[in-house]
């Protein structure tokens, strides 16, 4: 049995298909009101601040994938970011099982430095230490030996269906709804960006790899990366016309930031929006050369029928 925990969200959704096309028929799925996707799924409702309940969830669980999402609220993450992950590593001591963690990069700095699997995490927000503690909770078990586990880690989503994340809400979002797009900052600057039916692919791909336990993975991304600017033309010019956008600066932003607690909650990430942002996924294509990696031309296709975006 493989066992989804927060398995609702988009990165949840797209696992169980992936699993399911390649490496189980035994897939349960859980969450605090789950739903199948498949019927053959079993279902099991848990809440993840229980240890209880985390437990019982995990029984009769050779492989747990961790890939809950919590409400974009800072103090609620450093609340209950580590609650979560103690619960989920305890949960997996107790019934023997492999943890599987999806994780981001909100607890690396903000700088430009190229971003590795050996990047130190020493996030100064509130969202990135919640995630800081998190991870350093589980890599201390790994490194005690309590838990057979794996970290991977993805940049920013972007991609079809309920997929969330700031592209999709202020690119693609809003012209979905025949608004004009916006880009935070900077256009001109290097996006790393991830397309989410791929990080499901690979963690699968991770999990279900007997010899990649023990370490942590930058999940796969298109190394021919765009600026906010690159990826406005690929947009106009898939639909045949030209796409005007607006770009947010830091003074509009913390004006409108007093009005949308969306933007207050992004203000965190922003120093990463003015800079060239490189996520390093060698590791992952090295080891595995046969993984197809979305490139953003098709994934932008893809998103735009998705939407049905003219």
């Amino acid at each position: 049995m493989q066992t989804i925990l927060g398995a609702n969200g988009i990165i949840g959704e797209e696992l169980a298909k992936a699993l399911r096309l390649t490496y189980t028929d035994e897939i349960k799925l859980v969450g605090r009101n789950p739903q199948k996707l498949d019927a053959r799924d079993v279902l099991y409702p848990c809440d993840l601040l229980d240890p209880i309940s985390v437990k019982g969830a995990l029984a009769h669980t050779d492989i747990a994938y961790l890939t809950v999402g919590l409400p974009y609220q800072s103090e609620l993450w450093l609340e209950q970011w580590p609650r979560i992950m103690e619960n989920v590593i305890s949960g997996c001591v107790a019934q023997r099982c492999k943890l599987v963690y999806f994780d981001n990069t909100y607890a690396y700095d903000q700088g430009s430095e190229v971003q590795t699997e050996n990047t130190p995490l020493k996030a100064e927000g509130k969202k990135g230490k919640a995630k800081k503690i998190a991870a350093e909770l589980l890599l201390n078990a790994m490194a005690k030996k309590e838990i057979d586990a794996v970290i991977c880690r993805a940049p920013e989503f972007y991609g079809p269906g309920k997929t969330k994340g700031i592209t999709n809400a202020l690119v693609f979002g809003n012209l979905k709804k025949g608004k004009e797009p916006k880009v935070l900052l900077r256009d001109d600057v290097k996006r790393t960006l991830i397309f989410t039916p791929d990080a499901s692919k690979a963690m699968a791909l991770i999990g279900n790899t007997a010899d990649a336990y023990g370490q942590t993975w930058h999940l796969p991304c298109d190394d021919r990366r765009l600026t906010y600017k690159d990826f406005i033309n690929e947009i106009s010019k898939q639909l045949g016309r030209e796409v005007h956008y607006g770009r947010l600066s830091l003074f509009i932003i913390n004006i409108a930031a007093l009005f949308s607690a969306f933007l207050r909650e992004t203000k965190e990430l922003l120093p990463r929006y003015a800079i060239d942002n490189v996520f390093d996924s060698s590791k992952f294509k090295k080891r595995f050369p046969d993984f197809n990696v979305t490139t953003y031309q098709e994934g932008i296709r893809i998103i735009l029928n998705n939407y049905k975006i003219k």
